[in-house]
């Protein structure tokens, strides 16, 4: 068993909040060990809960089509969600869910090794832009110890509205560039980027 194997089996025996009473099963993430490319969504839905698998459901099928747009599938690329477990009723994941999971997340980064990691939502991006605006950042890809993380709208946001549909076709037609370019971005200094971004 890999090191993100069992990792995954411990996530799906985690009690570190509440919400593992309610789960069916808990979403460890899935995807290549080796993923350039990393997917990093909110907390898992209805259908991810019943399945064990990240977006399976109608975010998921645009996320396959976004993909497929720059001639690539799910198994390509590492997705994974912010929180490993459903929140009740869909509802916006707590903070203290959010910090009982990060440890799990950070150490999913770190064993991938991924050149990009694409934030989806809002809740994504906080993790690396605590203060910003997704609307204001969508698209602009900061690098932060040597990783380029890359704020996108969630695709669910774009299924809900869909004057986003457009912005988040556009930025997933950039990937492609990023991953060209990753190793020539320049590191960002977080706390100050977050700062600057508020002023705007």
């Amino acid at each position: 068993m890999s090191e993100l194997e069992a990792l995954a089996a411990e996530i799906a025996r985690c009690t570190r909040c509440l919400l593992h009473r309610g789960r069916t099963k808990a979403v460890p993430g899935e995807g290549p060990e080796d993923a350039e490319i990393m997917f990093v969504g909110e907390a898992p839905g209805f259908h991810e809960d019943q399945q064990g698998r990240p977006f399976v459901g109608a975010a998921g099928r645009f996320l396959e089509e976004l993909l497929d747009s720059i001639g690539l599938t799910r198994e390509d690329v590492f997705i994974a969600n912010v929180i490993k477990c459903r929140p009740p009723g869909n509802r916006d994941p707590l903070p203290e869910e959010i910090e009982a999971c990060k440890p799990f997340l950070d150490r999913q980064i770190e064993l991938i090794r991924p050149q990009l990691v694409v934030t989806l939502g809002r809740f994504s991006m906080a993790r690396v832009f605590p203060k910003a605006r997704i609307s204001r950042i969508h698209g602009q890809p900061r690098k932060i110890s040597g990783v380029v993380y890359y704020p996108m709208y969630h695709p669910a946001a774009a299924l809900h509205q869909p004057s986003l549909r457009r912005a988040v076709e556009e930025d997933m037609l950039r990937i492609p560039e990023l991953i060209k370019q990753a190793a020539q971005i320049a590191e960002s200094s977080l706390p100050t980027e977050a700062e600057q971004l508020r002023l705007f």
